[in-house]
């Protein structure tokens, strides 16, 4: 069942400028043409997207999730079981970073993550026919360490993520084997969190999970996405780091700067890409180049933005790849009362309609939306499992079902994991 390497990259339109960021939200589908399988923002239909529109929770159904009237939830795999009793595939443990990707029999795969220490990682991945039965699970990457988050390519595979301090990422086929997945060194050694494509300039950006992070992307070279190529090689380019404009290296955003403004920025190669980068910050002390965030966690790009959340600050940043700019577009300490409800931030994904899902490490345990408006609404609360997280949001193709995990729950509290999908009562 492997899918064929024949590939495509994006047709995406470039935009000369963008709006104000009360209303810089994705609101169209990428174009793609991938003929085996797609990222789900790929191919998403146009459909209202159910989640955008909701009233408040209601009580706690029987899977301890607080969810709006209207709305239904499943368990779909719990680590240490089988999600489905045919195969011997037993669910990984510490389900982390996910996404969707459809089949051309008109269903979808979610891969995802295991965030296991000591080379007891990798990714799973369940499979799902046209009538969102799971009828597969799989591994698709093994022998890895803290695959923590990473992300879906135009082209139709999952770049996964190691969270270690020599950390790299992976690139796995959702349809795959673990044997078919490639090691990308090109894309830096240092604790990585989440992984996003920009086809338009052929890019690829990069968090860091440290109290000192940086912000990369990954500059493909032309022989590595020749003019016209389906998806680069990912073997050859340069890694750079952001640095905001009037900051010194190694100098934070905070202080000097009002980053809920717009701020320029530039980008700066990297000093030994192939080395840990921890280690090389620490030699080169206040030299090292790059502004630090605190803490990077999810990354999403689309038309041209890239937004990413730092946990320790409790932000998300909007990148504007044009224009060359980077701004907060939710900072928990400035948002009034009524705002004051997502704290902990870390994965994120965004709605056909433009709304931004950002899920909580700690906090509530609550998965929030952030609408166009930036008004903050809770769309769903995990209750018993407090020593958890919220991990891998993801959509099903046509936006209608939404793939979440808690890290650290079980069937009736805490556990090594439990992956849930909540969709409209029909």
């Amino acid at each position: 069942m492997n899918p064929s390497d024949d590939t495509v990259a994006m047709d995406e339109p470039e935009h000369s400028r963008r709006e104000h960021l009360r209303q810089l939200f994705w609101t169209t589908a990428s174009a793609c043409a991938v003929p085996w399988l797609l990222p789900a923002t790929a191919r998403a239909k146009t459909s209202p997207s159910p989640f955008s529109h909701f009233g408040p929770l209601q009580a706690p159904n029987a899977h301890g999730l607080c969810l709006p009237a209207g709305f239904t939830a499943r368990v779909v795999a719990v680590s240490g079981e089988r999600p489905v009793a045919t195969m011997p595939y037993v669910w990984h443990t510490f389900p982390d970073g996910g996404a969707t990707f459809a089949t051309r029999d008109g269903g979808w795969v979610y891969a995802n993550n295991s965030e296991v220490a000591s080379g007891r990682g990798g990714v799973g991945a369940l499979r799902f026919d046209a009538r969102g039965r799971v009828v597969q699970a799989y591994p698709i990457l093994s022998g890895t360490t803290l695959n923590c988050a990473g992300g879906p390519t135009p082209w139709g595979t999952w770049l996964s993520a190691e969270e270690f301090p020599q950390g790299r990422v992976w690139e796995c086929q959702p349809l795959g084997r673990p044997e078919d997945a490639v090691v990308r060194p090109a894309l830096g050694c240092f604790k990585h969190e989440a992984v996003a494509v920009d086809p338009v300039h052929k890019m690829l950006y990069l968090t860091e999970d440290e109290p000192d992070g940086r912000l990369y992307r990954f500059v493909c070279a032309p022989r590595d996405w020749p003019s016209g190529a389906r998806r680069p090689t990912l073997r050859d380019g340069t890694l750079q780091v952001l640095q905001v404009e009037g900051l010194a290296a190694s100098e934070g955003p905070d202080g000097r700067l009002d980053v809920a403004k717009a701020q320029r920025v530039r980008w700066v190669d990297v000093v030994q890409p192939a080395s840990p980068q921890a280690a090389v910050r620490s030699q080169l002390g206040t030299r090292a180049p790059g502004t630090p965030f605190k803490g990077g966690e999810g990354l999403w790009y689309f038309q041209g933005l890239v937004y990413f959340s730092t946990k320790t600050d409790n932000r998300i940043w909007v990148y504007d790849t044009q224009a060359y700019t980077l701004q907060t577009l939710y900072d928990f300490a400035l948002t009034g009362p009524e705002d004051q409800v997502l704290s902990g931030v870390d994965n994120l994904t965004v709605s056909q309609a433009g709304d931004v899902l950002v899920a909580e490490d700690g906090g509530n345990m609550e998965l929030c939306v952030i609408s166009p408006d930036r008004r903050v609404r809770v769309l769903l609360r995990v209750l018993g499992q407090d020593g958890s997280e919220i991990t891998g949001p993801a959509f099903s193709p046509d936006g209608q079902r939404l793939y979440f995990n808690s890290q650290r729950g079980g069937r009736t509290g805490p556990g090594l994991g439990i992956t849930y999908e909540v969709s409209r009562v029909t």
